[in-house]
């Protein structure tokens, strides 16, 4: 039996990532890695693109040029669709459910669910919240639903 590969050092490893809307850059050329365990602050102003380069790196658009390694594996938009999660603006979920209403909901429409939704309440801070609909709830517990039904997504 082959002895399993050792994990990569890298996460995320991003080489000459560019994205262009209408032939005007928006952001780029970006090199940048992150390790496990780190974090990455996007930093700028209105317009600058900060929100395009994360929907990017989550697969909702199609960098212009560049490359994107996770995990030591080259990736394409449709593969970074499938293993990433995006949790924006707005909150995602539909405000006349309650918290679990709207993680089964998601799990009903198709998104792939891991785990279980009350126990993914929980870890996001939401356990005694389960029968709260979504409008009764604060920006940060609407914020916290988000994070709960991303933790589902298994990205």
């Amino acid at each position: 039996m082959p002895a399993s590969p050792l994990p990569p050092s890298l996460l995320l490893d991003v080489r000459g990532l560019c994205f262009a809307r209408n032939q005007e850059p928006i952001f780029g050329p970006l090199d940048f890695q992150l390790s496990p365990g780190e974090a990455l602050l996007v930093k700028g102003g209105n317009g600058s693109g900060k929100t395009t380069l994360l929907r990017v790196l989550a697969g909702l658009l199609a960098a212009t040029d560049g490359t994107v390694h996770m995990a030591g594996r080259s990736v394409d938009q449709a593969h970074l669709a499938r293993g990433c999660a995006f949790l924006g603006h707005l909150p995602g979920h539909k405000a006349e459910l309650t918290a679990l209403e709207n993680l089964r909901y998601s799990q009903a429409i198709g998104v792939p669910g891991v785990g279980d939704a009350g126990q993914a309440l929980h870890e996001a801070g939401l356990a005694g919240f389960e029968d709260t609909i979504g409008r009764q709830m604060s920006a940060g517990q609407n914020k916290r639903l988000g994070l709960a039904r991303l933790r589902l997504s298994g990205a």
